[in-house]
């Protein structure tokens, strides 16, 4: 059997500082994969830079700063791979970080989309953010990681060390199987970014694949590359998706009441930003309220277009059934293992 094509594709818009200090790293621990970086219409001068010090890297131009989601539709347009890396630029990677998952993913083919684990650049002892060591969400739609629970983000002790199926991979170094990328309809352009990476798994699992970590590849992620975590235009991308995701994906059963409880919980979030001297976030979650009520009509629409798919049966394997948020500030659990008894194997 041949071995697999494999593209690590990096999206960037004016990260020449984070191409001039990743980039030699990813060619020198990529093996034979085509490297790529997908410029989102920089302002800067990334695309001469990657023209002039790396001639044998591709760099696709997009017109316009697309965003995570629609950048990467139109990059990966352009190229014919078995796998697609989807790599943020702010990501250091390790020797042999790409073989452990490709071999994964070669082994089992209902697996479509995996993810390293992820370590804070700066922090090293600790588990980065944006995906720690796999993530999930609950039966809400609020994510986490194992090895992250809201802002608490735990040392990475090496107890989260076996791979394992998950709910969703992250976006910072995601690593899919191209034919199910593309089955699917790729990511969803409406996102821009944020949430796009849980929509996109949770849409893959509905058609009967699988999604995993694999922690024998370490990469180390700065985050807060594009929207640094006090943007509320983040805020706003984070709450307007989320409603969205849940929307489109989960199962009929109970799915209005959720969103009910969901607009309720969103509402307390958006008074504490208040109450915290944040009044921008308050009115950024306000503002994604009416533009998730805009585009109902639309999601509906996605949701009942993604059932004609073949095969498409909606999914909540590795769903936890609890409430995190009640875990999290009321039970006052910080950790993932004290979360273990509450996932759906369905």
């Amino acid at each position: 059997m041949s071995e697999p094509s494999v593209a690590v594709v990096i999206l960037n818009y004016n990260g020449k500082k984070f191409l001039e200090r990743f980039l030699p790293s990813i060619i020198q621990h990529s093996g034979f994969s085509l490297i790529f970086v997908a410029d989102n219409g920089s302002t800067d001068d990334s695309v001469k830079f990657v023209n002039v010090n790396y001639p044998l890297v591709k760099v696709i131009e997009n017109k316009n700063n697309f965003g995570y989601a629609q950048g990467y539709n139109e990059a990966l347009k352009e190229i014919n791979a078995d796998y697609f890396v989807l790599l943020n630029s702010d990501v250091e990677v390790t020797k042999g970080w790409i073989n452990p998952i490709i071999e994964l993913m070669q082994s089992n083919p209902t697996i479509a989309a995996c993810q390293p684990k992820l370590i804070d650049f700066t922090q090293r002892n600790l588990f980065e953010y944006a995906g720690a060591s796999g993530g999930f969400i609950d039966t809400y739609c609020y994510p986490f990681c194992r090895g992250r629970l809201f802002s608490t983000v735990e040392q990475d002790q090496n107890q989260y060390n076996e791979p394992t199926e998950v709910f969703w991979a992250t976006g910072a170094s995601l690593f899919v199987r191209a034919i199910a990328f593309l089955e699917v309809g790729g990511l969803d352009n409406e996102y821009f970014a944020h949430m796009e990476e849980i929509d996109l798994c949770w849409r893959l699992k509905n058609v009967g694949y699988k999604i995993y970590v694999h922690p024998g590849s370490v990469v180390y992620h700065i985050g807060g590359g594009t929207l640094n975590k006090f943007s509320s235009r983040k805020t706003y991308l984070n709450f307007r998706n989320n409603l969205i995701t849940l929307t489109k994906n989960h199962p009929p059963e109970f799915l209005f009441f959720k969103i009910i409880y969901r607009l309720i919980l969103d509402g307390v979030a958006a008074t504490s930003f208040l109450f915290s001297g944040t009044p921008k976030h308050f009115f950024a979650v306000i503002q994604a309220h009416f533009a998730y009520y805009k585009r109902l009509p639309q999601t509906l629409r996605k949701r009942k277009e993604m059932q004609k798919l073949p095969g498409f049966q909606f999914n909540t394997t590795c769903m936890y059934q609890g409430n995190i948020v009640f875990e999290y500030f009321i039970s006052g659990k910080r950790k993932f293992t004290q979360l273990l008894k509450g996932f759906s194997a369905r």
